[in-house]
Protein backbone atom coordinates (compact mmCIF):
# COMPACT_ATOMS: atom_id res chain seq x y z
CA UNK A 1 0.00 0.00 0.00
CA UNK A 2 1.17 3.51 -0.91
CA UNK A 3 1.68 5.61 2.22
CA UNK A 4 -0.14 8.94 2.58
CA UNK A 5 1.97 12.09 1.81
CA UNK A 6 1.47 14.68 4.81
CA UNK A 7 4.07 17.14 4.13
CA UNK A 8 6.28 17.92 1.27
CA UNK A 9 9.95 20.31 0.75
CA UNK A 10 10.66 22.11 -2.71
CA UNK A 11 14.03 22.56 -3.32
CA UNK A 12 14.58 25.16 -6.76
CA UNK A 13 17.87 26.21 -8.49
CA UNK A 14 17.05 29.22 -9.10
CA UNK A 15 20.23 29.98 -11.58
CA UNK A 16 18.96 27.13 -14.07
CA UNK A 17 17.60 28.10 -16.99
CA UNK A 18 14.11 29.40 -15.76
CA UNK A 19 14.08 28.88 -12.05
CA UNK A 20 14.08 32.46 -10.84
CA UNK A 21 11.24 32.72 -13.80
CA UNK A 22 9.02 30.15 -12.59
CA UNK A 23 9.28 29.55 -8.63
CA UNK A 24 6.03 32.04 -7.63
CA UNK A 25 4.28 30.27 -10.58
CA UNK A 26 5.45 27.21 -8.98
CA UNK A 27 4.65 28.41 -5.41
CA UNK A 28 0.79 29.34 -6.44
CA UNK A 29 0.32 25.80 -8.63
CA UNK A 30 1.76 23.94 -5.23
CA UNK A 31 -0.45 25.58 -2.70
CA UNK A 32 -3.44 23.78 -4.29
CA UNK A 33 -1.90 20.59 -3.29
CA UNK A 34 -3.63 18.83 -0.13
CA UNK A 35 -0.45 19.27 1.98
CA UNK A 36 2.03 21.66 2.96
CA UNK A 37 4.99 22.53 0.96
CA UNK A 38 8.09 23.85 2.52
CA UNK A 39 9.55 26.11 -0.24
CA UNK A 40 13.14 27.15 -1.13
CA UNK A 41 14.79 29.21 -3.88
CA UNK A 42 18.68 29.06 -4.23
CA UNK A 43 20.77 31.27 -5.61
CA UNK A 44 24.04 29.59 -4.89
CA UNK A 45 24.46 26.77 -6.49
CA UNK A 46 26.78 26.05 -3.58
CA UNK A 47 24.20 26.06 -1.20
CA UNK A 48 21.64 22.89 -2.62
CA UNK A 49 23.06 20.15 -0.90
CA UNK A 50 22.88 22.21 2.91
CA UNK A 51 19.38 23.54 1.71
CA UNK A 52 18.24 20.22 0.81
CA UNK A 53 20.04 18.84 3.85
CA UNK A 54 17.80 21.46 6.57
CA UNK A 55 14.63 19.99 4.95
CA UNK A 56 15.57 16.31 5.34
CA UNK A 57 15.96 17.11 8.86
CA UNK A 58 11.98 17.66 8.75
CA UNK A 59 11.06 14.37 7.57
CA UNK A 60 9.35 15.32 4.59
CA UNK A 61 6.96 12.06 2.58
CA UNK A 62 7.91 14.22 -0.88
CA UNK A 63 10.85 16.02 -2.07
CA UNK A 64 10.64 18.49 -4.65
CA UNK A 65 13.29 19.39 -7.12
CA UNK A 66 13.05 21.87 -9.63
CA UNK A 67 15.89 22.71 -12.15
CA UNK A 68 18.14 20.87 -15.08
CA UNK A 69 19.27 17.34 -15.03
CA UNK A 70 22.26 18.30 -13.45
CA UNK A 71 21.06 19.75 -10.14
CA UNK A 72 18.62 16.58 -9.80
CA UNK A 73 21.51 14.40 -10.42
CA UNK A 74 23.51 16.43 -8.45
CA UNK A 75 21.10 15.85 -5.29
CA UNK A 76 20.21 12.44 -5.75
CA UNK A 77 22.68 10.93 -3.66
CA UNK A 78 21.36 12.25 -0.40
CA UNK A 79 18.01 10.72 -1.28
CA UNK A 80 19.14 7.35 -1.36
CA UNK A 81 18.23 5.52 1.69
CA UNK A 82 16.42 8.76 3.03
CA UNK A 83 12.56 7.15 3.22
CA UNK A 84 11.42 9.92 1.00
CA UNK A 85 9.84 10.30 -3.06
CA UNK A 86 11.02 12.15 -5.46
CA UNK A 87 9.10 14.63 -6.98
CA UNK A 88 11.12 16.31 -10.46
CA UNK A 89 10.03 20.15 -12.19
CA UNK A 90 11.34 20.66 -15.59
CA UNK A 91 13.25 23.88 -14.56
CA UNK A 92 16.05 22.78 -16.69
CA UNK A 93 16.67 23.37 -20.58
CA UNK A 94 16.83 19.46 -21.84
CA UNK A 95 14.84 17.56 -18.74
CA UNK A 96 15.83 14.66 -20.01
CA UNK A 97 15.00 12.37 -16.77
CA UNK A 98 11.49 14.57 -17.07
CA UNK A 99 11.21 13.03 -20.49
CA UNK A 100 12.14 9.45 -19.42
CA UNK A 101 9.90 9.14 -16.33
CA UNK A 102 6.71 10.57 -18.72
CA UNK A 103 6.08 13.50 -16.74
CA UNK A 104 4.73 16.22 -18.40
CA UNK A 105 7.23 19.13 -19.56
CA UNK A 106 4.19 22.17 -18.94
CA UNK A 107 4.65 22.96 -14.88
CA UNK A 108 0.70 22.80 -14.60
CA UNK A 109 1.21 19.15 -15.62
CA UNK A 110 4.00 18.42 -13.49
CA UNK A 111 2.96 19.76 -10.84
CA UNK A 112 -0.99 17.65 -11.76
CA UNK A 113 1.52 14.40 -11.54
CA UNK A 114 2.43 15.35 -7.59
CA UNK A 115 -1.00 15.30 -7.08
CA UNK A 116 -2.45 12.43 -9.00
CA UNK A 117 0.35 10.19 -9.90
CA UNK A 118 1.54 7.58 -7.68
CA UNK A 119 5.35 6.50 -6.56
CA UNK A 120 7.48 4.31 -8.97
CA UNK A 121 10.33 2.62 -7.83
CA UNK A 122 13.32 2.97 -10.68
CA UNK A 123 17.06 2.37 -10.88
CA UNK A 124 19.81 5.09 -10.71
CA UNK A 125 22.90 5.10 -12.15
CA UNK A 126 26.11 4.88 -10.82
CA UNK A 127 29.61 5.79 -11.69
CA UNK A 128 31.86 4.46 -9.46
CA UNK A 129 30.48 5.44 -5.86
CA UNK A 130 28.43 8.62 -7.52
CA UNK A 131 24.62 8.02 -8.03
CA UNK A 132 23.18 9.76 -11.30
CA UNK A 133 19.38 9.89 -12.95
CA UNK A 134 19.94 9.50 -16.62
CA UNK A 135 23.14 9.42 -19.19
CA UNK A 136 26.25 10.24 -18.69
CA UNK A 137 28.80 10.72 -21.83
CA UNK A 138 32.27 10.62 -23.24
CA UNK A 139 33.40 12.80 -26.23
CA UNK A 140 32.43 16.27 -27.30
CA UNK A 141 29.67 17.14 -24.42
CA UNK A 142 32.62 17.11 -21.76
CA UNK A 143 35.12 18.36 -23.81
CA UNK A 144 32.77 21.74 -24.36
CA UNK A 145 32.02 21.69 -20.91
CA UNK A 146 35.31 21.87 -19.39
CA UNK A 147 36.51 24.45 -21.84
CA UNK A 148 33.86 26.96 -22.29
CA UNK A 149 34.39 30.26 -20.51
CA UNK A 150 32.18 30.75 -17.57
CA UNK A 151 29.46 33.19 -18.00
CA UNK A 152 30.12 32.63 -21.83
CA UNK A 153 26.56 32.47 -22.71
CA UNK A 154 25.09 34.76 -20.16
CA UNK A 155 27.67 37.47 -22.20
CA UNK A 156 27.29 36.42 -25.68
CA UNK A 157 23.91 34.57 -25.77
CA UNK A 158 23.31 30.94 -27.24
CA UNK A 159 24.88 32.40 -30.46
CA UNK A 160 28.12 32.52 -28.52
CA UNK A 161 27.80 29.52 -27.19
CA UNK A 162 27.29 27.84 -30.13
CA UNK A 163 30.11 29.59 -32.17
CA UNK A 164 32.27 28.13 -28.83
CA UNK A 165 30.86 24.33 -29.17
CA UNK A 166 31.61 24.68 -33.05
CA UNK A 167 35.47 25.49 -32.15
CA UNK A 168 35.27 22.80 -29.92
CA UNK A 169 34.08 20.38 -32.33
CA UNK A 170 36.48 21.01 -34.86
CA UNK A 171 39.17 19.90 -32.51
CA UNK A 172 37.46 17.00 -31.20
CA UNK A 173 39.54 13.88 -31.89
CA UNK A 174 37.65 10.14 -31.88
CA UNK A 175 39.24 8.32 -29.25
CA UNK A 176 39.73 4.51 -27.90
CA UNK A 177 37.02 2.78 -25.37
CA UNK A 178 37.70 -0.39 -23.59
CA UNK A 179 34.85 -2.13 -22.80
CA UNK A 180 35.24 -4.94 -19.83
CA UNK A 181 39.11 -5.87 -18.41
CA UNK A 182 41.95 -8.49 -19.21
CA UNK A 183 41.60 -10.62 -22.27
CA UNK A 184 37.78 -10.41 -22.91
CA UNK A 185 37.79 -6.75 -23.14
CA UNK A 186 36.44 -5.16 -26.25
CA UNK A 187 38.83 -2.07 -27.94
CA UNK A 188 36.63 0.15 -29.98
CA UNK A 189 37.80 3.43 -32.15
CA UNK A 190 34.27 5.74 -31.22
CA UNK A 191 33.18 9.08 -31.22
CA UNK A 192 30.60 9.13 -28.17
CA UNK A 193 29.56 6.77 -25.48
CA UNK A 194 26.58 7.23 -23.55
CA UNK A 195 26.61 5.35 -20.37
CA UNK A 196 21.91 5.32 -20.10
CA UNK A 197 19.61 4.58 -17.39
CA UNK A 198 17.09 6.35 -19.43
CA UNK A 199 16.61 6.76 -22.96
CA UNK A 200 16.81 10.48 -23.07
CA UNK A 201 20.17 12.87 -23.47
CA UNK A 202 20.18 16.42 -24.48
CA UNK A 203 16.15 16.31 -24.67
CA UNK A 204 16.57 13.52 -27.41
CA UNK A 205 15.89 10.30 -27.49
CA UNK A 206 19.13 8.75 -28.14
CA UNK A 207 19.31 5.56 -25.92
CA UNK A 208 15.87 3.81 -26.75
CA UNK A 209 16.70 0.49 -24.90
CA UNK A 210 17.80 1.81 -21.80
CA UNK A 211 14.79 2.07 -19.12
CA UNK A 212 14.61 3.67 -15.74
CA UNK A 213 13.03 0.25 -14.37
CA UNK A 214 15.03 -2.53 -16.38
CA UNK A 215 17.93 -3.35 -14.11
CA UNK A 216 20.42 -2.69 -16.48
CA UNK A 217 22.65 0.38 -17.14
CA UNK A 218 22.87 0.34 -21.12
CA UNK A 219 26.39 1.67 -22.45
CA UNK A 220 25.84 2.88 -26.49
CA UNK A 221 29.29 3.49 -28.40
CA UNK A 222 28.63 5.59 -31.35
CA UNK A 223 31.81 3.79 -33.60
CA UNK A 224 33.95 5.37 -35.66
CA UNK A 225 36.83 6.97 -36.85
CA UNK A 226 35.82 10.38 -38.23
CA UNK A 227 33.93 13.42 -36.46
CA UNK A 228 31.02 13.20 -39.11
CA UNK A 229 29.86 10.11 -37.65
CA UNK A 230 28.78 11.62 -34.91
CA UNK A 231 26.91 14.64 -36.86
CA UNK A 232 25.48 11.91 -38.88
CA UNK A 233 23.84 9.91 -35.36
CA UNK A 234 23.04 12.97 -34.04
CA UNK A 235 20.65 14.14 -36.96
CA UNK A 236 19.30 10.51 -37.35
CA UNK A 237 18.22 10.39 -34.24
CA UNK A 238 16.64 14.04 -33.87
CA UNK A 239 14.58 13.43 -36.57
CA UNK A 240 13.75 9.78 -36.06
CA UNK A 241 15.38 8.29 -38.99
CA UNK A 242 16.48 4.20 -39.21
CA UNK A 243 20.24 5.43 -39.93
CA UNK A 244 19.65 6.01 -36.15
CA UNK A 245 20.67 2.83 -35.14
CA UNK A 246 23.74 2.40 -37.82
CA UNK A 247 27.54 3.15 -36.24
CA UNK A 248 25.98 1.93 -32.85
CA UNK A 249 27.34 -0.61 -30.48
CA UNK A 250 25.42 -1.17 -27.15
CA UNK A 251 26.63 -3.41 -23.98
CA UNK A 252 24.59 -4.16 -21.05
CA UNK A 253 24.73 -5.62 -17.56
CA UNK A 254 24.54 -4.79 -13.93
CA UNK A 255 28.13 -3.35 -14.07
CA UNK A 256 30.32 -2.70 -16.53
CA UNK A 257 34.06 -1.49 -16.84
CA UNK A 258 34.93 1.03 -18.79
CA UNK A 259 38.44 2.23 -19.82
CA UNK A 260 39.69 4.93 -22.52
CA UNK A 261 42.72 5.99 -24.80
CA UNK A 262 43.41 8.64 -23.74
CA UNK A 263 41.60 9.13 -20.47
CA UNK A 264 39.07 11.24 -20.65
CA UNK A 265 36.45 13.42 -18.96
CA UNK A 266 32.58 12.21 -18.11
CA UNK A 267 29.88 14.25 -18.19
CA UNK A 268 27.39 13.19 -15.79
CA UNK A 269 23.64 14.62 -16.60
CA UNK A 270 25.40 17.94 -18.25
CA UNK A 271 28.05 17.61 -15.17
CA UNK A 272 31.74 16.93 -15.77
CA UNK A 273 32.30 14.96 -12.71
CA UNK A 274 34.65 11.98 -13.76
CA UNK A 275 37.46 10.91 -15.90
CA UNK A 276 37.84 7.44 -17.16
CA UNK A 277 38.93 4.59 -16.09
CA UNK A 278 35.67 4.22 -14.41
CA UNK A 279 32.97 1.15 -13.46
CA UNK A 280 29.44 2.28 -14.47
CA UNK A 281 27.00 0.27 -12.77
CA UNK A 282 23.21 0.35 -11.74
CA UNK A 283 21.64 0.74 -8.44
CA UNK A 284 18.32 -1.01 -9.28
CA UNK A 285 15.02 -0.12 -7.73
CA UNK A 286 16.85 2.74 -4.71
CA UNK A 287 14.58 5.27 -5.21
CA UNK A 288 10.77 5.83 -5.69
CA UNK A 289 9.78 8.65 -7.75
CA UNK A 290 6.31 10.46 -8.43
CA UNK A 291 5.32 9.55 -11.74
CA UNK A 292 2.16 9.48 -14.21
CA UNK A 293 -0.18 6.60 -12.99
CA UNK A 294 0.59 4.99 -16.32
CA UNK A 295 3.70 5.18 -16.23
CA UNK A 296 4.28 4.16 -12.38
CA UNK A 297 1.68 1.07 -13.53
CA UNK A 298 4.42 0.06 -16.68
Amino acid sequence: MTRPIRSAALIVNARSRSGQAQFAEVCALLDRLPFPVDSHAVEDPKQLTATLDKALAKKPDLVILGGGDGTVSGLVDQLVGANVILGVLPFGTANSFVRSLGIPLDMPGAVDVLATGAPRRIDLGRIDKDYYCNCATLGIAPQIAQSVPHGLKKVAGRLGYLTWAAWEFLRFRPFTLIIGEGATAERLRVVEVRIANGGYHGGTEMVESAEVNSGEIVVQAVVGKVRRRLVKNWVASLLRLPARHEDVREFHGRSIRIATEPRMPISIDGEVLARTPVTAAIAAGVIEVMAPVEAAAA
